[in-house]
């Protein structure tokens, strides 16, 4: 009985605010351009203000380091904020669009109007970010937003809220606090579109939800993303970046290198590269010194379980283990796992491990590494390492992939002048810069007709207009 009390009392908190923005929204849809600069700019200098209890509360929950979360968690928010108040003039600025024959002395244009009320719903493995990137979209857009970040990261979500509390009325912004039933309830409302970043089951229960109310939705979501390196290639040079691009986050990160394949003659010498390059960029973890370590830890005892499960049923379906296993329960630690040999039917194949274990399987030649990428859902990244231009041209022509990146992993998501977003099973839609502030906004045409109304040559009655299906057979044939 308790349990109903509070949902009921939950539920009509949330109605309340729902309604104030519904009511809102016209007014902070008027906003001009300097007022939403000015908005971004309050938000930021509260972030600025809140950047320890930040930093602190991101090693609290995944051990981030000071500098990780730095460049994987604050800077890219400065970016998207800073972006926005460069170019958000610009962008709100209606288009100017050349019409065809029928239209050509009319004014036509496209407004950009915000969508609405928003949700956006954050997952744990970024939880500052890729909470607030998307906001900083919706704002700048000039939408009303209610936010619900990941109930795993607490510790960032209770900083969140004193955030968005702190910077915001919550008739325009407001943050709520909560597990699935809490987003059970959010996804009722109708909402005018629907940000969700997570797991690829979770957004197909936020796509069926969002159906009910006709409600448009952008899913940021994952995949198994593949890493191709070819045989001409510096080894290396590649192993140091696929280490880093795997491992940082503890592999918690969604375009991290789910597998690698990579051409049969060179995987000896890749896997002795990559032991290589693990202890020099996580020299600490030898000593199995948890508090001083840059190495972060895996966000709750269920996540770690599961890719304990995953990698003793890779090695029982016949993996060979190239690290040594450490699985160290007191702290949710794993150190960096390298598998071989892996059967392409063990679990690990299956689904997305969003963790720090890495298998390695071997092709002969690119066609097959091509054939085995597209028998698989469509990933959101794809990493090709090749010094051979047909190769590279090659791979992308005959995959597909939300984004590619050759010759590095990650940096895709660094690039504010990208859409960034899925295809298919890894979601759609995009997100970042000039495409965040397009998600977030309705593309409305509008057409202004001149005093001279071309329109009228085709009014009814039709004798004797022969003439005019001759002009228009002439400028559409």
């Amino acid at each position: 009985m308790y349990f109903y009390k509070i949902k009921f009392y939950m539920s009509e908190i949330i109605s309340t605010i729902f309604l104030s923005q519904q009511a809102n929204t016209n007014l902070v849809k008027q906003c001009t351009a300097k007022e939403r600069i000015q908005k971004l700019k309050n938000f930021k200098s509260n972030i600025v203000e809140m950047e320890e209890e930040i930093l602190q509360a991101l090693y609290l929950d995944l051990r981030k380091s000071k500098f990780e979360a730095t460049i994987t968690e604050l800077s890219p928010v400065y970016l998207e904020i800073k972006f926005a108040i460069k170019n958000l003039e610009a962008w709100m600025k209606p288009k100017k669009i050349f019409g065809e024959l029928q239209n050509m002395l009319n004014q036509n244009r496209i407004y950009y109007e915000p969508k609405g009320v928003c949700l956006i719903i954050a997952p744990w493995n970024y939880p500052f970010q890729l909470l607030i990137a998307p906001l900083v979209s919706a704002i700048a857009a000039g939408n009303c937003c209610i936010l619900k970040p990941s109930e795993i990261s607490s510790e960032t979500s209770k900083v969140l809220k004193r955030l968005v509390d702190k910077t915001f009325l919550t008739n325009e912004i407001a943050l709520f606090e909560g597990d699935s039933i809490l987003a059970t309830e959010l996804l009722k409302l109708p909402f005018d579109h629907i940000f969700y970043t997570g797991s690829t089951a979770v957004g197909k229960l936020v796509m069926e939800a969002a159906a009910k109310n006709l409600t448009s939705v952008t899913l940021e979501l994952g995949g198994k993303s593949p890493a191709v390196i070819s045989e001409k290639v510096n080894v290396a040079k590649v192993a140091e970046t696929i280490i880093w691009g795997k491992y940082i986050n503890a592999g918690q990160t969604c375009i991290a290198p789910d597998y690698i394949l990579i051409q049969e003659n060179i995987i000896l010498e890749f896997i002795a590269e990559c032991k290589k390059s693990i202890l020099i960029q996580f020299p600490d973890l030898e000593a199995i010194n948890y508090s001083k370590t840059e190495y972060p830890k895996i966000i709750s005892e269920k996540h770690y379980k599961r890719l304990q499960l995953l990698t003793n049923d890779a090695i029982l379906n016949g993996a060979k283990a190239e690290t040594d296993l450490v699985f160290d329960d007191s702290s949710l630690s794993i150190h960096p796992v390298l598998l071989s040999q892996v059967n392409i039917k063990s679990k690990i194949m299956e689904e997305e491990i969003f963790g720090p274990v890495l298998p390695i399987i071997s092709y002969k030649n690119i066609e097959e590494a091509a054939d085995f990428i597209r028998k698989k859902p469509k990933p959101l990244a794809m990493y090709i390492f090749s010094d051979e231009d047909k190769e590279k041209e090659f791979l992308i022509a005959n995959t597909s992939a939300g984004g590619t990146v050759v010759n590095n992993v990650l940096i895709q998501f660094a690039e504010i002048n990208l859409p960034f977003g899925g295809v298919n099973n890894s979601g759609f839609g995009s997100a970042h810069g000039y495409f965040g502030f397009k998600t977030f906004s309705h593309e409305r045409s509008v057409v202004f007709q001149s005093k001279i109304n071309l329109t009228r040559r085709v009014f009814p009655p039709y004798h004797g207009k022969e003439r005019i299906l001759k002009l228009l057979k002439f400028f559409t044939g």
